[in-house]
């Protein structure tokens, strides 16, 4: 019997699966960019979001994790590379650069991700929520913040229609609030 127990605890170990989020096809640049250089800064989030499991909210304020179910890289460093490939395919700004590189700007877009997990109640969903904000270095205010908080549909609690879900959020919530930035650059020149 021991041995039959020992055996039995030898088992294969269930495969991780993984996913990711998905940046669009970009669409077609402008033609007159604005005279600003950007910097994307590193996305912050709470530890769930800066590792690689994926996240779910049962009810109340209670959150888990699926140990199977992971996301390729961090949801952070998504976002952020997502981010930066938007500002960029908006061909809206001279340059558009990561924070981390030798590159100078004007601004330096900032955000912190707040959800980003599959929601059971009032009904299944994918929830995403962000916030972004413009720091001016040189003058050392935020001259301007939005907001993205949505729950996209999920028709079946499978973990692909999940993500699809998911990504189909964060492509919308980007896509808005670049447009919402790009319309403030566009109305406040740099100074």
């Amino acid at each position: 019997m021991l041995l039959a127990g020992m055996m039995a605890a030898c088992g294969a170990t269930r495969p991780a699966k993984y996913y990711e989020l998905e940046a669009p096809l970009a669409p077609a640049v402008a033609s007159n960019p604005l005279p600003v250089s950007l910097l994307v800064g590193h996305i912050a989030a709470s530890h769930l979001y800066r590792d690689d499991r994926i996240v779910y909210a049962t009810s109340g304020q209670e959150l888990g994790t699926y140990q199977y179910q992971r996301w390729a890289e961090p949801p952070t460093e998504m976002i952020e590379t997502m981010l930066v490939r938007a500002l960029r395919a908006s061909g809206q700004y001279r340059s558009v650069d990561r924070l981390s590189s030798s590159a100078r700007g004007e601004y330096i877009v900032r955000g912190r991700l707040d959800v980003l997990e599959e929601v059971d109640k009032p009904a299944l969903g994918a929830r995403f929520a962000i916030e972004l904000d413009l720091y001016h270095p040189k003058s050392g205010t935020t001259v301007w913040s939005q907001t993205y908080t949505h729950d996209e549909p999920v028709n079946e609690k499978q973990m692909a229609a999940i993500v699809e879900a998911l990504n189909r959020n964060v492509q919308q919530g980007l896509a808005q609030l670049v447009a919402n930035l790009g319309q403030y650059l566009a109305t406040h020149p740099a100074q």
